[in-house]
């Protein structure tokens, strides 16, 4: 790690590339999940699923001594009406990436393809009410958002659990910058996502967010007001989040932060 500062209440930790961030991350991640395991019988975890967060799952999975089996394992997103089987599904990512790798309690997808997305947006909000989150693992868009929280849709004070949005054209865009999908007119307009709400309420959050492509977004979630302009900007009104970022995502914050 090369510096580690404190933005409000948010822990921000620069390091010198994206798989010192991941491994730092998981290792970090795995230390809380263990004490959490020593306190109580289960623990509930979200995960995002974007190519920023891939040295973190790695790591994550070669963590020793936790015992999964008492792991309940979520994910914050998933587009409308994509099939199944598209490997640019969220759900397909994280199954390929850590759900199937480890001994999950369980493991709980959000159904993009339900034919009633309101009934998918309840029935998963049953389950977060049932399971608490203790943890929150983030990524964080090249808009400033959270999730599938858009700026015109993250609302701080939203009454919902999980809800349907329908997705910017930055956010539709950086899809295809991170190369799962090869124009943008392939990209769903539409998604299901937790809320604002739902994620900032939970025990600790994580956020790994590397490259120059997040740059802007981390200048902004660090320096302007905390409003739903820069969706990640409430992560600074948490009381045990932390944000890793690279030298690349840093790249635009000034020296004194530096």
């Amino acid at each position: 790690m090369i510096k580690s500062f404190q933005k409000d209440k948010l822990k921000v930790c620069v390091f010198p590339d994206r798989r010192e961030l991941g491994v730092t991350g998981a290792a970090d991640v795995a230390k809380v999940i263990r004490t959490l395991l020593s306190e109580k019988e289960e623990v509930n975890i979200v995960f995002g699923a974007a190519p920023s967060q891939n040295e973190f799952l790695a790591a994550l999975c070669l963590e020793k001594d936790i015992d999964w089996t008492r792991v309940n394992a979520f994910h914050m997103d998933e587009y409308i009406n994509l099939p199944a089987d598209a490997p640019q599904g969220f759900g397909y990512f994280l199954r390929e990436r850590i759900f199937a790798k480890l001994p999950f309690r369980t493991v709980n997808y959000l159904d993009g393809n339900c034919p009633d997305p309101e009934q998918a947006c309840e029935s998963y909000a049953s389950l977060l009410r049932q399971h608490p989150v203790d943890i929150v693992c983030y990524g964080i868009g090249e808009n400033g958002h959270l999730a599938f929280n858009d700026p015109h849709v993250a609302f701080f004070d939203d009454p919902k659990i999980v809800k349907i949005v329908d997705l910017d054209e930055v956010c539709r865009k950086q899809q295809v910058n991170d190369g799962c999908f090869s124009t943008l007119e392939e990209v769903p307009t539409h998604a299901l996502t937790l809320t604002i709400p739902t994620m900032l309420n939970c025990k600790y959050m994580f956020g790994m967010v590397p490259t120059q492509r997040k740059a802007w977004a981390i200048y902004h979630t660090l320096n302007d007001p905390v409003s739903q302009d820069i969706p990640a900007s409430c992560l600074r009104n948490h009381e045990n989040a932390t944000l890793y970022i690279d030298v690349d995502s840093a790249g635009m914050l000034e020296d004194e932060q530096l």
